[in-house]
């Protein structure tokens, strides 16, 4: 037994002493060169550069879409809350508070749901309407459109 672990020992020195004793060659086919790692850096850079501009597109696309589509909604609420109260709101608040809306939406083109901005007409435009108020609503942004048209205009 005792042999064994002598045996045992000799082998564990041998590969201990042999794994610290590498070739040169051996060292240096381990890493990659510095050529190596700047082609890898400028192809990585190459495809960032187009991936950004398609992503920031994309994203302000999709704020387009949730614009047209909040405009879309509010417009409605206004009109069902005209017919229905025969009178126009006086405000988003109105439209919130009667529960047309849930709340007013944020705008996504300024982040906020404080910059809607609302024209109000002053004359009746229904016999039965007793008083004027809001009958339109546009983003508060005035930054172009993809179709370069201004948010505030749609």
């Amino acid at each position: 037994m005792a042999e064994i672990r002598q045996r045992t020992r000799q082998t564990v020195r041998q590969g201990a002493s042999q794994g610290r004793l590498c070739k040169k060659s051996e060292i240096s086919s381990q890493g990659f060169t510095l050529i190596e790692l700047i082609i890898v850096m400028a192809i990585i850079a190459i495809l960032v550069s187009i991936a950004v501009p398609i992503y920031a597109n994309m994203v302000r696309r999709a704020k387009e879409a949730v614009l047209r589509e909040d405009l879309h909604t509010m417009r409605t609420a206004i009109d069902s809350y005209t017919v229905d109260k025969e009178q126009a709101p006086q405000s988003l608040d109105d439209l919130v508070q009667a529960g047309y809306l849930k709340s007013v939406p944020v705008d996504p083109m300024t982040d906020s749901s404080d910059t809607w901005v609302t024209s109000e007409s002053d004359t009746m435009t229904d016999i039965n309407e007793t008083e004027g108020g809001m009958d339109d609503v546009h983003s508060g942004s005035e930054d172009l459109a993809s179709d370069g048209t201004s948010y505030n205009t749609w």
